[in-house]
């Protein structure tokens, strides 16, 4: 027995190891010479097979720790037998990948396999008028209703800088014109701020009518050119100097009255940089009112504009004689930024995927390659994100009953690779225009370098057109929709198509098929693509 003293005796002196712990009392070791009770009785009569059975059953009881092994020997044992078994296992060389209908970009296969049957097609139906029997009705009313007389003090001057491209900075204007009137301010006519990506030094005066604009809002709004000069002297006349507001996107009309007109009415003088998108869509009547004054009545293109705009509504009436005069507008977004920035893969190969990774590198520095950031342009077509290329512009159009011989207008940039991808397009619609192609280079020489004097011709003459094609969504689409039903009195014709489901659409290879070559008629083949496509994907208003 050990003295169990709670400290050591000496500083040199190590403490006692503790006690080995006992046994499980259902194991003991045999005396030396002696065999240990039942466990042992028989032992010398049994085989080799039952004696190393009993020596491992005899450790594992011993070291029960063992038994966190015990799976690894199941495994082991498992492994060992199975090595003696043949199994006849057949690995195939291709695993298929079940692929999601419409993620996959199948549209050319689908032209090679109606392409006959449409320069075949010699239907004289006009899908200018019978395809908006499927339209989608709703009720119109014009917001606008026009103020005489004169008003009251003004609070004070606003002055906004409008960023982004044309329609962008319309609706900064619409916007602005709004707040000024809701703020009973003076609105000073808002700045253009140069766009790294429009690339445009154009001011208001050059893309529209300015003393229109300030005559058309006399009655609601004030609109000057400048500041008057002894106010500007509070300021150094320096706009740096100004007090810069800046309000979070989308703001609601309360926050203008709650925290800007206080001190609208305290400097007299101040500004909202950026300007684009920072007022709520949701907004009484009385501001929806200036917005639709602002964009429909008092926003009129510069003459120099306007008067090239409507030459090429002229020549494209004279192409559509045929038609009566009628023309469809497109506007296709199918430049290299817009397809870089989808991150859908098209048909292009080696060199598509190329061009789009140094399209991305050179418009988002790295936006795309980030750590764990994924592309899937499977899913983005699925979901309905990929651009809509010109061929499947065309066989949407010449599914709905749209011959050879309609009018076209295309509004847009630079098509990607628009050789390759503009060829079936001019296939299907032989008689399609650009402004390039209804105008001589020098006719467009005013415009040529000036994105948003460009993007003002291509507003003008979809603006007229019978038919209105939008295929990607955005601001230019959008303010179209709404300027068409104005100018029309709510019944313009216009085509949203729905992209995921045209992606199932054009992603099935048997549209029309038919089991004998001798049923295959045109008809049958066109009219089962007609009805489908209209009846199920497509929005007309």
């Amino acid at each position: 027995m050990h003295a169990k003293n709670r400290l050591p005796s000496s500083g040199h002196n190590t403490p006692s190891p503790p006690a080995s712990p006992l046994r499980s009392p259902r194991l003991r070791h045999p005396r030396a010479g002696k065999s240990s009770g039942r466990f042992a009785l028989g032992v010398s009569n049994r085989s080799v097979a039952q004696r190393v059975a009993w020596i491992v059953l005899s450790v594992l009881l011993r070291r029960q720790g063992v038994f966190l092994f015990a799976p690894l020997l199941y495994i082991s044992g498992m492994l060992f037998y199975m090595g003696t078994v043949s199994f006849d296992v057949v690995v195939p060389d291709v695993i298929k990948v079940r692929r999601s209908p419409g993620s996959v970009y199948r549209s050319p296969g689908l032209y090679a396999k109606l392409r006959h049957e449409m320069d075949a097609d010699n239907s004289t139906s006009d899908a200018m008028s019978t395809i908006w029997k499927h339209a989608k009705g709703g009720s119109w009313k014009p917001c606008i209703n026009k103020l005489s007389g004169g008003l009251p003090e003004s609070n004070g001057y606003i002055y906004v800088e409008a960023n982004g491209g044309l329609n962008q900075q319309r609706t900064s204007i619409c916007n602005a014109v709004a707040v000024a009137g809701y703020l009973n301010a003076t609105l000073v006519i808002p700045n253009f701020h140069f766009h790294s990506i429009w690339r445009d030094p154009s001011k208001f005066s050059d893309i529209y009518d300015k003393d229109f604009f300030v005559k058309t809002l006399e009655n609601d709004v004030r609109v000057v050119d400048s500041v008057p000069g002894y106010l500007m002297e509070r300021f150094d006349h320096n706009l740096s100097n100004v007090f810069n507001f800046r309000i979070k996107a989308w703001a609601p009309i309360q926050y203008y009255k709650d925290t800007v007109l206080p001190r609208l009415l305290e400097e007299k003088f101040i500004r909202i940089s950026p300007f684009a998108n920072r007022l709520s869509f949701d907004a009484p009547p009385e501001v929806q009112r200036l917005r639709c004054l602002a964009n429909y009545e008092a926003l009129r293109f510069s003459n120099l504009l306007l008067t090239m705009g409507e030459t090429l509504v002229s020549r494209m009436k004279e192409h559509s004689a045929k038609n009566g005069g009628k023309y469809i507008s497109v506007h296709l977004r199918f430049e290299e930024d817009m397809v870089a920035f989808s991150c859908c893969v098209y048909d292009g190969g080696a060199k598509e995927r190329e061009d789009m990774i140094a399209a991305r590198e050179r418009g988002w520095k790295g936006k795309f390659t980030k750590p764990g950031r994924v592309l899937r342009p499977g899913a983005n077509r699925v979901n309905g994100k990929c651009p809509l290329t010109p061929l499947e512009v065309g066989l949407m159009l010449r599914g709905m009953g749209f011959d050879n011989g309609t009018s076209i207008f295309l509004a847009s940039g630079r098509i990607y690779d628009s050789e390759r991808h503009m060829a079936p397009l001019l296939e299907m619609f032989p008689l399609l225009q650009t402004k390039e192609m209804l105008a001589s280079p020098e006719e467009l020489a005013p415009f040529k370098n000036y994105s948003s004097r460009m993007a003002a011709i291509d507003y003008t003459v979809c603006l007229h057109s019978e038919v209105f094609v939008t295929t990607q969504g955005g601001n230019f689409p959008h303010f179209l929709l709404g300027h068409r039903r104005y100018l029309f009195n709510g019944h313009s014709k216009t085509i949203r198509p729905d992209k995921r489901k045209l992606a199932v659409y054009f992603d099935n290879l048997k549209i029309g098929a038919c089991e004998s070559s001798q049923a295959c008629y045109v008809k049958p083949k066109l009219e089962a693509y007609r009805h489908e496509l209209v009846e199920a994907w497509l929005d007309l208003i």
